[in-house]
């Protein structure tokens, strides 16, 4: 369930619920995702879609009454060894801090049983503290760093390079 609280000015206080269900993302969200990244980052996700087709990830969308992803991410089950690794978690901005970020891990930590694997691991950007957090309060532990690399699309359609560090995390399942 999705709890929105609205404190406006022009209107009453009001507390909005809504069910949220998890399902596997497919092409077809992908217009409805654009607050997930840029058009680069979509048509990666698109490349990643054909590779859950082959069963090498998942790819999952947590979505609202109307089947609009407000919460996306994947599990690649080749790139580490005995492990499931959760990447690409995102939260639809306007939303975040209500659960969702933790129904999407919860729901790939499953997706990484179901495929036999009793680890989740996952890397985030060391200037990301709030995702960080989140990790942390679901169990995963820092076990060492690495640089990552990628490119992004300007708003000008221009494309440069995004270098960062990340912390690897772990949890046992």
């Amino acid at each position: 369930m999705l709890h929105v609280v609205s404190t406006g000015h022009d209107f009453a206080d009001a507390t909005v619920t809504l069910p949220v269900g998890v399902r596997d993302l497919s092409p077809r969200d992908l217009p409805a995702c654009t607050w997930s990244g840029s058009a680069t980052h979509l048509r990666s996700v698109e490349r990643e879609l054909a590779r859950a087709a082959h069963g090498e990830v998942d790819y999952l969308a947590v979505c609202t009454p109307v089947d609009l992803p407000v919460a996306i991410g994947g599990i690649d089950y080749q790139a580490r060894e005995g492990a499931g690794t959760l990447w690409q978690l995102a939260v639809l901005p306007a939303l975040q801090g209500r659960g969702l970020g933790t129904l999407l891990v919860r729901a790939a930590e499953q997706r990484v049983r179901h495929r036999g694997l009793r680890r989740a691991e996952l890397a985030v950007e060391e200037d990301n503290p709030r995702a960080r957090a989140l990790y942390e309060r679901l169990g995963y532990v820092a076990y060492g760093r690495e640089p990552d690399a990628w490119d992004e699309e300007g708003p000008d359609g221009s494309i440069r390079r995004h270098e960062t560090m990340c912390v690897l995390m772990g949890r046992d399942l």
